[in-house]
């Protein structure tokens, strides 16, 4: 097999593409040929040593795969060889092969591509879990989104319009607005990167202009920084702020302003919750199936690389200009 391993701390320019035997499944795994494997923001960051998860050296990251299963593990139940298949693994993607728990992984309806398939769970799912299980959103509600041309973002923007919320995207450019448009934003607002003081209180000023006197009453943070209090303070009474990624920076809140909106501050770590509530997890995998066969949500992928150019990949996601998904397609 051959996998774009991580072998020292630093960043995209760090992985080898290495070849080593074919791994061997232990009791309870499947080996999967991988064909596709999604490319996310915390791949950048598992390499870095920055992320909650991290795995000893040699590494390759790489959370999500679509492929066939090739080998059974002992005990294995419910899958067979030849099975198309997603697996959500934490690390180990980005290779030709890999073995996963039998319980990671979720057989793939017919008709998806296994690019789609690759970028369908830890988005959507993230999104799903965020929407759904943690802020209960209701039709007619406002959905305010930051970041909302990542991956998580346009998920989220699918889902909030398939659940009936009047959805605003909030980017960093205008070509990423009419980008979201295009994916079913009812409005946009472009924030400025350089989110000082001064343009703290002026997005703050603009989102409130915009959303109306009854405020957000679900906001969406994929970005965290100096971007997420302007988004508090135009919270609505009882709104719920959900905290989904920090690649401005972990942000510093006043918790007065909860207290004065009455607002919540919702915690989503969608990977924790797989395992804590695993049958709402698979309920939330049947909900996506569904809805990607009814045609309200697909994958947007905005680029795709060969497996060597892991690297290049995991560079245009941390350099922000990715629109929706990248993945890799592993021959």
């Amino acid at each position: 097999m051959k996998a774009m391993l991580s072998t020292a701390v630093g960043g995209p320019e760090t992985l080898e593409l290495t070849e080593m035997p074919d791994p061997k499944p232990a009791k309870g795994e499947v080996r999967i040929a991988v064909k596709a494997a999604g490319v996310n923001f915390p791949d950048t960051l598992i390499i870095r040593d920055m992320y909650q998860m991290k795995p000893e050296r040699p590494f390759a990251p790489g959370g999500e795969v679509s492929g066939v299963v090739e080998e059974l593990g002992e005990g294995v139940s419910g899958f067979a060889v030849g099975d198309k298949v997603i697996a959500m693994t934490g690390f180990g993607g980005f290779a030709t092969q890999l073995c996963a728990p039998a319980a990671a992984c979720l057989k793939m309806p017919d008709d998806m591509p296994f690019e789609d398939a690759a970028c369908l769970v830890l988005t959507y799912g993230t999104s799903h879990h965020a929407l759904k299980d943690r802020a209960n959103i209701q039709p007619g509600e406002t959905l305010f989104i930051l970041g909302a041309a990542g991956g998580v973002g346009v998920a989220a923007i699918e889902l909030g319009k398939a659940a009936g919320a009047r959805v605003i995207a909030a980017v960093s450019s205008e070509e990423k607005a009419q980008f979201c448009r295009a994916v079913g934003a009812d409005e946009t607002l472009v924030y400025t990167r350089d989110m000082d003081k001064d343009a703290q209180r002026a997005f703050s000023k603009e989102i409130k202009d915009l959303v109306g006197p009854k405020g957000i009453d679900v906001a969406y943070d994929a970005v965290g920084g100096n971007y997420a209090e302007p988004v508090i303070r135009a919270m609505g009474w009882a709104g719920r702020f959900l905290v989904v990624g920090f690649p401005a920076g972990i942000p510093k809140i006043p918790l007065n302003l909860t207290l004065l909106k009455s607002c919540q501050i919702v915690g989503v770590f969608w990977g924790a919750s797989t395992r804590q509530d695993p049958k709402g997890h698979m309920e939330n995998m049947q909900d996506l199936f569904t809805l990607y066969a009814a045609g309200k949500i697909k994958p947007r992928i905005d680029a795709t690389f060969p497996l060597q150019e892991a690297g290049k990949a995991l560079e245009y996601i941390q350099d922000r200009k990715v629109q929706g998904k990248v993945v890799l397609k592993v021959e």
